[in-house]
């Protein structure tokens, strides 16, 4: 195994286990409950379900597989982060702070139908990840696809950033919930 490599195999167990306490937390939770926002005018819970899955669906693992493909690809370029993505994944983690960006038709997502959407929408998430892991030990470290702020990543980071974003939008559920006094 190349040294520089993370142990992505260890990472996806770890990752199913947060993806079912997403769906746990969801039982405790109405339709109702889904849908409301909070008095920041920010995003209700249902639509933070929407982007997780949305974002590691169409832009995270999408960008991973792209990074798999053919090298000769325009769209890749060699791999380098930024001073903010050579932080957050020496650290593993998303910081601490809450991320606001404006409202907006192509980033706010929808209100979620119902929470079998959820749930299926999030194990769709877990099956695409346990696709593409056994894929990555033959991916190129140097090239990769530019993300807004963390610079070029290859195919393994742009995986490692599924996870890191789940446990970065649990600190938002909690958040959400307390603010509307969810005892979920």
């Amino acid at each position: 195994m190349n040294l520089n490599r993370k142990p992505t195999k260890e990472i996806l167990p770890r990752f199913e286990a947060l993806v079912d306490d997403y769906i746990r937390e969801l039982d405790g939770l109405t339709m109702e409950q889904l849908h409301q926002k909070p008095g920041d005018g920010g995003w209700s819970i249902g639509q933070m379900y929407q982007h997780l899955i949305q974002s590691a669906l169409y832009m995270q693992l999408a960008n991973a597989a792209k990074c798999l493909q053919d090298s000769s690809d325009p769209a890749l370029a060699p791999a380098g982060k930024t001073e903010a993505g050579n932080a957050v994944y020496a650290q593993g983690e998303f910081p601490p702070i809450r991320i606001q960006v404006p409202p907006s038709p192509q980033y706010t997502p929808a209100e979620p139908e119902s929470k079998e959407a959820l749930i299926q929408g999030l194990k769709r998430v877990v099956a695409r990840m346990e696709e593409l892991e056994p894929t990555l030990a033959n991916a190129s470290l140097r090239l990769g696809i530019a993300h807004p702020r963390f610079g070029v990543l290859n195919a393994e980071e742009w995986f490692l950033l599924v996870p890191m974003h789940y446990r970065h939008h649990l600190r938002q559920l909690d958040r959400l919930k307390q603010e509307m006094a969810f005892h979920a």
